[in-house]
């Protein structure tokens, strides 16, 4: 690749694009919010959100200088991430944290990005973060999905008109926001019923010492103020 084309490409990247115009932020943030309401759509959109989960514990095993052994992601939409190290300490508890507040945090950064009319920008980087959880992945299920999530953003990334990028990248981010609130609604539910006894939260109040239920809140705080702050940039408000 010779240098100018280098130049091309970095300009691409870094450039600031023309923002959509407001009834497109509005309409991909309605599609988002059904994608995570009806249960049929939810299970099959979850998916999604479960790739965020593991990735979000994958990448706080690395950060905190764990062993990431490997990670599986499975059709009922759960998912499990192995990583070696001190089973007790500051790392591990990011590690476990990082799971329900990955979809709301990565949700509000890709925010921040599109707020600075960065939507470039924001495919690629999701299209390089799902590259590196793929080597990651353990089972054939996972690679799958890993596969298309990616090749869907390299694919709307690389072909399509800029209208097109910005509405999937605005519907990418809504999604996050609103797919960052379910799952902890859900697990409460789970815990009051009885279930889910070994829980993220459950996993963390064992490590700290802290009622799970201080940790469920924090789930809560995270994904609610993530959304809050990320539709408020967004809709530019």
């Amino acid at each position: 690749m010779d240098s100018s084309t280098t130049a091309g490409l970095w300009d691409r990247l870094t450039g600031i694009q023309t923002p959509p115009d407001l009834w497109l932020v509005i309409t991909t943030g309605l599609v988002a919010l059904a994608a995570v309401g009806p249960h049929p759509v939810w299970r099959l959109s979850r998916n999604a959100i479960t790739i965020a989960h593991e990735g979000g514990h994958g990448l706080l095993a690395l950060l905190t200088g764990r062993r990431l052994s490997g990670i599986r992601l499975h059709s009922d939409t759960s998912g499990v991430t192995v990583s070696r190290g001190r089973p007790t300490g500051l790392g591990m508890i990011l590690t476990a944290a990082g799971g329900y507040t990955a979809p709301s945090l990565l949700g509000l950064g890709g925010a921040a990005l599109l707020s600075a009319h960065r939507i470039t920008l924001l495919l690629w980087a999701a299209t390089a973060l799902l590259l590196v959880m793929l080597v990651m992945i353990r089972n054939a299920y996972g690679a799958l999905t890993v596969v298309l999530t990616g090749g869907t953003f390299l694919l709307v990334s690389w072909l399509t008109p800029a209208e097109v990028q910005a509405g999937f990248a605005y519907l990418v981010v809504w999604f996050l926001l609103f797919g960052g609130v379910r799952p902890v609604f859900e697990l409460g539910a789970k815990r009051r019923g009885g279930g889910a006894p070994d829980s993220d939260a459950d996993q963390l109040g064992r490590l700290t010492h802290l009622h799970p239920v201080v940790w469920l809140l924090f789930f809560h705080v995270v994904a609610l103020c993530s959304l809050i702050g990320g539709a408020r940039w967004l809709l530019a408000l």
